[in-house]
């Protein structure tokens, strides 16, 4: 599906410790419940979810909400970040099923194999920034260093998610379906802007047992310099 800014058109496609450097690579899919091209791409992210090189994040999107039935994981706020990435290339368009990687990749339309390579690039990568991510009860303890220093600030971020739900769908493209989704997320805060010249301590407290996701980011929204998962 593919959606303007301003009108929708549906379309096309798509440890308790934890470092990384570039890795593992993180990926974003745009999705809804309301979307008939998306249910293969949500099986996709599926097939991803216990990759440990990589940390796969669902985002489901309101702007289908309309054609039928309402997402029921949709949030106003992850339709803004998909927007702000296509702002960020001058783009207004927008798509469901969409899989951003490493906040530089941009696949529209199920295509495995696109996405794969994408993977394997940023995987063969080097990033010059290091995060370590502790969970102490319910609060994470974050520290993050860059070697050489960045030349510009970067966003700390903390997502949560559910690993699993299943849900059956009554009305629109997908009706009479039921579908599992994994790694639904359920927020998507900025914790503060880093200058990256000297590490940063940081303690970010966590309510409840989903896992989270710490992501380093360059404005924009553009690179994820690092990600680290804790359950």
């Amino acid at each position: 599906m593919t959606r303007d800014f301003v009108s929708a058109a549906c379309g096309l496609w798509l440890a308790s410790a934890a470092s990384a450097h570039a890795d593992p690579v993180v990926i974003e899919l745009y999705t809804s419940q309301g979307c008939s091209s998306c249910p293969s791409a949500d099986a996709y992210l599926e097939s991803l979810a216990d990759d440990p090189r990589v940390i796969p994040l669902a985002l489901h999107v309101d702007y289908w909400d309309y054609i039928g039935w309402k997402d029921t994981f949709a949030q106003g706020k992850f339709t803004e970040r998909q927007k702000s990435y296509a702002r960020a290339i001058g783009s207004r368009t927008i798509y469901t099923p969409q899989m951003i990687v490493g906040g530089t990749e941009r696949v529209e339309g199920n295509d495995p194999s696109e996405v794969s390579a994408h993977i394997a690039a940023h995987l063969a990568g080097h990033s010059p920034v290091t995060l370590v991510v502790e969970r102490q009860g319910d609060r994470l303890v974050i520290r993050v260093e860059a070697d050489p220093p960045l030349t510009a600030p970067v966003r700390v971020q903390l997502v949560r998610y559910r690993p699993e739900e299943t849900v059956e769908i009554g009305r629109g493209e997908n009706a009479g379906k039921t579908i599992s989704y994994r790694n639904i997320v359920t927020s998507w805060e900025n914790l503060g802007d880093w200058p990256g010249d000297a590490p940063l301590d940081l303690i970010a407290p966590v309510q409840g047992g989903d896992p989270a996701v710490v992501i380093v980011q360059e404005k924009g929204p553009a690179t994820i310099l690092a990600a680290a998962r804790v359950e």
